[in-house]
């Protein structure tokens, strides 16, 4: 037994110390010194045993250290870096800055610091509260901001909307815009109001179907857009207060109707939109409305179904649902608007509007008017898409 090799524990085979590498500094700290002499102790407190000379003979020397154990010399730290040294993801913020301020520039122009402060008043407004809706929840900020901002692309790069007679919108004072409806989906009336505010410089006060006003998120928009409910109250109202109204008289039976009766109008109601005319003497302007027709070309229904949901119908398109989302986007037919000249009432006296007769006439004369324009319109239209 006396000429067995005796390997120390932990040496991988070699004599040595470990791996074979001499100890760090941070070890060498710890072990109290690199000392080892008699007087010296180690980290439990107790007094360094002497080693024999077996031990000592194994000890690697200088010569025999990797350069990897004698290269470990304490690396002096950097100072912390300035504030404005300071990077974000690599990049100087003063460059992040500038790139800031090229985008901006880019697009919001020049004044994209004016329209920057613009911004957060609305905000500041929005969030404090310091904004005005009248009665009806008219919000006409809200809806010059973004509703016609969203609208008015659409209208003009997909539409191509071209406008006529925008000379029979009175500057001022209550009037009652009448006009066809179509399309399956009623867009007609939004690009109807971005039209005449843009061309105009009115907002349109539309009167929607009780349909609108019973869908959650729907029906908010729409009394924050100007849209109040289709009833003889609130239009007179809103004509006395000078108001521009708009009224589509055919309802559903309009804007649901198969593609083969497109451009033919259905029935005007009982004539509720000529009474409020003549009892707040406001004029009536015809509106023709020519390619909303194309947008959604319906050529089924689903009535079962529209009855289970409660709507007035479930349409069925060339590109809906067969499509699924994707025939949701209308097609891009071109429009043309024509408002035609105004139709007076303001010569009629007070008890005319409880009159079945006149205000009989006086419908079929709106429609009839509407009717001719849009014949004429279609003969001088070249194409359903330009």
């Amino acid at each position: 037994m006396s000429d067995a090799e005796i390997i120390p524990i932990g040496t991988r085979g070699r004599p040595g110390r470990g791996t074979g590498k001499a100890p760090s500094s941070a070890a060498r700290s710890l072990a109290g010194g690199s000392g080892g002499g008699a007087g010296s102790k180690g980290t439990s407190g107790r007094p360094a045993q002497r080693r024999t000379s077996e031990e000592e003979a194994a000890e690697p020397t200088e010569s025999d250290q990797t350069p990897a154990a004698a290269s470990e010399t304490p690396v002096p730290e950097r100072p912390a870096a300035r504030t404005r040294d300071r990077h974000a993801g690599g990049i100087p913020a003063a460059d992040l800055m500038a790139a800031f301020q090229v985008a901006a520039r880019e697009v919001f122009g020049e004044e994209w610091e004016v329209q920057l402060a613009r911004f957060l008043a609305f905000l500041r407004r929005r969030v404090t509260g310091s904004y005005v809706v009248d009665e009806y929840g008219f919000d006409q900020e809200i809806t010059q901001r973004f509703f016609m901002a969203a609208l008015r692309p659409i209208a003009q790069k997909w539409f191509r909307i071209e406008v006529r007679g925008i000379e029979n919108i009175p500057t001022d004072g209550g009037a009652l815009v009448v006009s066809n409806h179509s399309g399956t989906v009623p867009v007609d009336g939004l690009m109807t109001m971005v039209s005449i505010h843009d061309h105009a410089g009115r907002y349109l006060r539309p009167l929607g179907a009780d349909l609108v006003f019973r869908l959650p998120i729907v029906s908010t928009m729409a009394r924050k857009g100007g849209a109040t409910l289709a009833c003889n109250e609130d239009a007179e109202r809103m004509l006395r207060g000078g108001e521009l109204v708009g009224v589509w008289p055919e309802g559903f039976k309009g804007i649901g109707k198969p593609y083969a009766e497109r451009y033919k109008l259905q029935r005007f109601g009982r004539g509720g939109f000529v009474s409020a005319a003549i009892r707040t003497g406001v004029p009536i302007v015809p509106l023709s409305v020519v390619g909303a027709e194309e947008i959604y070309p319906l050529v089924g229904n689903l009535p079962g179904l529209a009855r289970i949901l409660g709507v007035p119908y479930i349409p069925i398109t060339p590109t809906f649902p067969l499509l699924g989302p994707l025939g949701l986007v209308p097609l891009p037919s071109k429009w043309l608007l024509e408002f035609g000249e105004p139709i007076r009432t303001d010569e009629y006296d007070g008890g005319a509007a409880d009159d079945p007769m006149l205000v009989f006439n006086v419908t079929d004369q709106v429609r009839e008017t509407i009717q001719q324009t849009l014949y004429t319109l279609l003969m001088e239209r070249e194409s359903v898409f330009r």
